[in-house]
C-alpha cells in the first residue's frame, strides 16, 4: 500500500489525490452578488448537507492552488451573506462547467452560460430555472480554513426556502431519486451520473439492534460465495428464523429439489444453498436467505 505524507507533498498532489479519492462529491451550484448587485454563478464540489435543525449546508470556495487567489463567491458572499444553491442534475452540466470559467469580476456566468435566471423569494440572488432543486440561503459564517493556496473557506448557509420542481416528485410529494437524475464530481475532469440502473437500496439498520455479523455461523462467515456486503444484510437481522419456519420453508419445490439433488453431498449441498441464499440477498429477501443457510 502506498503511504503518503501530506507535509512531503504540495497543494497540487494533495488535491489531485484527495479528489479523486473522496468521491463522488455533490456540486453546489452558488448564484451570489455583490454590493453592487453584480451576479456571479459557480460551482463548488467541496459541498454538503450538515444540519436539518437548523437546516445547514456548507461549502468551500477554496483558494486557487495556482495563484492563492480567491474567488468572486467567496468576495461576494463577504459583501452580500446571502446565495442560492442549486442542485445540478445531467441536462445543465456542460453550462455548469462552462460557468466555472475564470471570467472577469462583475460578468454574468448566467448569460455566459445559457442558464436561466429566477427571482428569488427571500434572498437577492437569483435561482436557476434548470436545476430541479434551489435552496434559498443566509450566510451564518465563513470560517478560513488557511491562507495558502488551495485553503478553504467554510461558508455556512443556512437553507431558508426550498424550491422543487414537481416533476421530480412521486405521487406522495416526496423527490424520486430516479428522477433527479443527479452528476457528482470526481478527480480531474471527471464526472459520474445517478441513473436508475445504479441506484439501489440499503435497508437501515435495524431500529432494534441487529444480531451483527460476529453472530453469523462461522460456516456462512467464511462463505467463499457470500461477500462482505451479504454478510452485512444478514448480520442486520434482530433474530433468526425459528426452527419451524426453516422447516416449512424446506418444503416449498424450489428448496426441496435442490436438498433432494445433493443427498450424500455435503460440500455441493453447502455451495448451491450458498448461492441461493446470495441470490435472495441480492433481492433484498434477507428472511428467506437465512432460512436457506439454516438448513444445510
Amino acid at each position: 500500500m502506498l503511504t503518503l505524507k501530506t507535509s512531503d507533498l504540495s497543494p497540487v498532489e494533495i488535491q489531485s489525490y484527495l479528489n479523486s479519492a473522496i468521491a463522488p462529491r455533490p456540486i453546489c451550484f452558488a448564484s451570489t452578488v455583490d454590493k453592487e448587485g453584480n451576479i456571479n454563478l459557480s460551482p463548488f464540489s467541496y459541498f454538503n448537507l450538515f444540519s436539518v435543525n437548523p437546516p445547514v449546508c456548507v461549502f468551500s470556495p477554496s483558494r486557487r492552488v495556482r495563484d492563492n487567489t480567491t474567488k468572486h463567491t467567496l468576495e461576494n458572499l463577504k459583501e452580500v451573506p446571502e446565495c442560492v444553491i442549486n442542485i445540478v442534475n445531467y441536462d445543465m452540466v456542460q453550462q455548469v462547467s462552462l460557468a466555472s470559467v475564470e471570467y472577469e469580476k462583475g460578468v454574468n456566468e448566467f448569460i455566459k452560460s445559457g442558464l436561466t435566471p429566477l427571482p428569488s423569494d427571500l434572498v437577492k440572488p437569483p435561482r436557476v430555472a434548470e436545476s430541479f432543486v434551489q435552496l434559498e440561503c443566509l450566510v451564518k459564517d465563513i470560517i478560513a480554513l488557511g491562507d495558502g493556496p488551495g485553503a478553504g473557506n467554510l461558508v455556512i448557509a443556512e437553507i431558508k426556502l426550498i424550491h422543487i420542481n414537481e416533476g421530480v416528485l412521486n405521487s406522495s410529494g416526496k423527490i424520486d431519486q430516479h428522477k433527479m437524475d443527479h452528476v457528482a464530481r470526481l478527480g480531474g475532469d471527471w464526472y459520474c451520473r445517478v441513473t436508475p440502473d445504479n441506484l439501489f437500496l440499503v435497508a437501515k439498520p435495524n431500529k432494534n439492534i441487529g444480531i451483527g455479523v460476529d453472530a453469523i455461523p462461522f460456516a456462512i462467515r467464511n462463505s467463499k460465495i457470500l461477500t462482505g456486503n451479504n454478510l452485512g444484510q444478514l448480520g442486520n437481522v434482530e433474530a433468526l428464523p425459528s426452527d419451524e419456519e426453516i422447516e416449512a420453508y424446506a418444503q416449498s419445490p424450489e428448496i426441496k429439489e435442490l436438498l433432494d439433488a445433493t443427498i450424500g453431498d455435503s460440500q455441493t449441498r453447502e455451495t448451491q444453498l450458498h448461492l441461493k441464499a446470495k441470490e435472495l440477498l441480492e433481492k433484498g429477501r434477507v428472511e428467506e436467505a437465512w432460512m436457506v443457510l439454516l438448513l444445510n
